[in-house]
């Protein structure tokens, strides 16, 4: 059953499993692009492809440049982020919904990894900076697609 919803010209109804599986693909995809990104850093700088520069708290700082390295990741992550939730996601209300839902879940991953809730102020700075870089990006690339223009007729011009 189509619900209209008040002021949208799309009809929307409630669908968990295209829900979940949004929330999959955006965490599998944004994952990955970390990872890459993390992967490629690590061999300009360096260092060695760990875990620990993705889940724990301590890698991110400025002392160097290996943590520095972990922030510029993070931060390109949520501008690849962005473009992902305007692939799959595709609306511009959904986008601060599934930005959090990717944060949140990180941060629920990197508490079991590290094995304590995360009390890096570094690390709580640079994740409310990527979730709200994520969020407005992807909103601004959705409301841009959104507000493409809308065709009124699919038939022929007629001049009356």
């Amino acid at each position: 059953m189509m619900k209209k919803m008040s002021g949208s010209f799309r009809n929307t109804q409630w669908d968990p499993a295209l829900i979940i599986s949004q929330i999959i693909a955006v965490q599998c995809i944004v994952y990955l692009s970390l990872g890459i990104i993390m992967a490629v850093l690590d061999l300009l700088t360096g260092d060695s492809n760990s875990l620990e520069h993705l889940f724990e708290y301590h890698e991110i700082h400025i002392r160097d440049v290996g943590g520095r390295m972990v922030i510029i990741a993070f931060i390109l992550n949520s501008l690849i982020g962005s473009l992902v939730l305007w692939f799959i996601v595709q609306r511009t209300k959904q986008c601060l919904d599934f930005s959090c839902t990717w944060h949140l879940l990180h941060l629920l991953i990197c508490w079991s990894y590290n094995g304590s809730f995360p009390s890096s102020l570094s690390w709580w700075l640079l994740n409310i900076a990527c979730v709200t870089l994520m969020c407005v990006c992807g909103e601004f690339l959705c409301l841009r697609t959104e507000l493409r223009e809308i065709p009124l007729s699919l038939g022929p011009k007629v001049d009356l």
